[in-house]
Formats: structure tokens, C-alpha cells, sequence
């Protein structure tokens, strides 16, 4: 297993100047093997000699270029929209080409969907147009023997079984999910639930943990992150929230998956003494002989 980070946990001292190749340098010499990229944190397409750039710290560090994540909707927008948002996602494939990456992670809607709409009968509805963008784009990316994937993610395309209706009725080869342990939690769905019903169609694991309320006069000011369902989430460095890192890693090594682990931090704290700490607790949980794998659990 390889531990990186992505680029989005370093987003506060990416807005203050630091650059996509001093983040490089800095998972370098903090411990990381690999590095995501995310395309609004680092807009690349159409630079060419910021690629070149990326690419020979990459070389130069040994920190390789895992993924690269960007925001997509292509529901409730007119045919010629429609069209636009795949050419605008089929670029950003060329991009993480020409960057030497072979997994994407593209969305398929948009964050603000209310909870009204993210109902399972407008999920029924909307499905055939998910598999069609889906499809196409992991066609398009096939000239590059690449992987495409959808994250459970948001509160719309989230949750083990919507995920996976997904991935089965896309039906590629390389076409396969992005599997973050935290995430389900946005839809109130258990995080071990969730990532075995997912595990299977995992290319990339993300860490990340939460602090979780029930009681939105408890939390004061902060950054909070309302549920489905009207609980509150806020990020914490990996290993010092609620979520069940330590059984969840047991599970990944129980399953046999052994490919990058992505830690994503987006707590309050400092981004570098976050991100350095959640790195150095899941290298600890990755390497670990004993008293992170539970009972075997029974897997889809």
C-alpha cells in the first residue's frame, strides 16, 4: 500500500502562494510516496509548461502523480450543455495524460442539490443519463489505458448501493469507483458499510476522518458540514475523529487491496501539521502486524 496526499489538504497554503511543485517537495520530504491532483485547486489544463514542471518534480522527488479529481454535473442542463460539460471533462482526461496519471475521478453533479432532490426516485430517474456520460468518458479515456471512476460523493452519488447500481450498469472495464471512507457519511450511511459494499470496485482509497454532532446547538462556530439527514461533520486529522480508521484499514488489508491510499485532510487545523500527522497515522495502520484487522467480514 502507498500512502500520498492530495492536493486539496494543502489548499489553505496553496491560496497563500505555495505551488503545485513546492507541494510536491513538501509530501516529499513529509513521508509521502504519492500526490492527487485536484483541478480547482491546480488549474492545468492548457499549460504546458506547468505540466512539464509537475511532472519532473514528480520524477526529481519520487512522488508520483496518483489521480486527478475535478467537480462535473451533467444532469438538469440542456443537450448542448450537456455535451459542453463532457468535452470540458474529456480535457481534463487530456491534461492527467499529458501528466503521466492513469486514474481520474470525474463528478457527475453538483454539491448544491437540495436535500428534496436527492431523493432515490430522482437517482431511478436520472441513472440512464449517469451511465451514458460514464461510458463515454471512460471510452474516451481507453486510448490512454486509463481508469475512470466516480467517488461516493456529495449527497447525491453517495452511498454503497447507489454507487454500485452505477458501476454495474456502466459495465467498463475501466470504468471503476473511487472509494472514500468518509464520505458516506454526508448521506448518514456507516463508513464500513459503505466501503465493503464498495471495495470491489476500488481503484484509490481516500482517508479522511470527522468530528460527528447531532445537535446543531452543540457545535458552536466552525467549519460544519450538514448531513441528509441533519447531522453535522466536521474534519478532523485522520486517526483523531470518529470515524473507525483502524477496523476500516483491517478491512482493506482483510480484503487483500494493496494500491494508493490518498489521505484528504480538511480539519481546522494548520494543513501541514494535518496533513503530516493523518500520513504518518495511516502508514502506522497500513504497516501494522497486528490489532488492526477484525473478525473477517463477509464482502459482496
Amino acid at each position: 500500500m502507498k500512502i500520498g496526499l492530495s492536493i486539496y489538504s494543502l489548499r489553505d497554503a496553496i491560496e497563500k502562494g505555495m505551488t503545485t511543485v513546492e507541494a510536491i517537495e513538501w509530501i516529499a520530504d513529509n513521508g509521502g510516496e504519492h500526490m492527487e491532483v485536484v483541478s480547482f485547486v491546480t488549474d492545468l489544463v492548457g499549460k504546458d509548461e506547468l505540466i512539464a514542471e509537475i511532472r519532473e518534480a514528480s520524477i526529481r522527488t519520487g512522488v508520483a502523480l496518483s489521480a486527478y479529481c475535478l467537480p462535473g454535473d451533467v444532469l438538469d442542463i440542456s443537450p448542448s450543455e450537456y455535451e459542453a460539460e463532457i468535452q470540458r471533462i474529456k480535457a481534463h482526461i487530456d491534461t492527467a495524460n499529458q501528466l503521466g496519471i492513469t486514474v481520474v475521478r470525474h463528478d457527475l453533479s453538483s454539491y448544491t442539490r437540495t436535500a428534496a432532490e436527492n431523493i432515490i426516485e430522482n437517482y431511478d430517474r436520472d441513472l440512464p443519463i449517469l451511465v451514458k456520460a460514464c461510458q463515454e468518458l471512460a471510452d474516451y479515456a481507453a486510448q490512454y489505458n486509463m481508469i475512470t471512476t466516480v467517488e461516493n460523493h456529495g449527497r447525491y452519488i453517495n452511498g454503497g448501493d447507489r454507487v454500485r447500481r452505477l458501476m454495474l450498469a456502466v459495465d467498463r472495464p475501466n470504468f471503476k469507483c473511487m472509494l472514500d471512507i468518509g464520505n458516506s457519511l454526508c448521506v448518514d450511511e456507516d463508513p464500513l458499510v459503505c466501503m465493503e459494499t464498495l471495495l470491489p470496485f476500488a481503484a484509490a482509497v481516500h482517508f479522511k476522518d470527522f468530528y460527528i454532532r447531532k445537535d446543531k446547538h452543540l457545535i458552536g462556530d466552525g467549519k460544519w458540514l450538514e448531513t441528509i439527514h441533519k447531522n453535522y461533520l466536521r474534519g478532523a486529522i485522520v486517526g483523531h475523529g470518529e470515524i473507525e480508521v483502524q477496523r476500516i484499514m483491517g478491512c482493506i488489508k482483510d480484503y487483500g487491496y494493496d494500491g494508493n491510499v490518498t489521505i484528504e485532510f480538511e480539519g481546522m487545523e494548520d494543513c501541514f501539521v494535518g496533513s503530516k500527522i493523518g500520513m504518518d497515522n495511516v502508514r502506522r495502520l497500513a504497516g501494522s502486524k497486528s490489532g488492526a484487522v477484525p473478525e473477517p467480514v463477509q464482502h459482496l
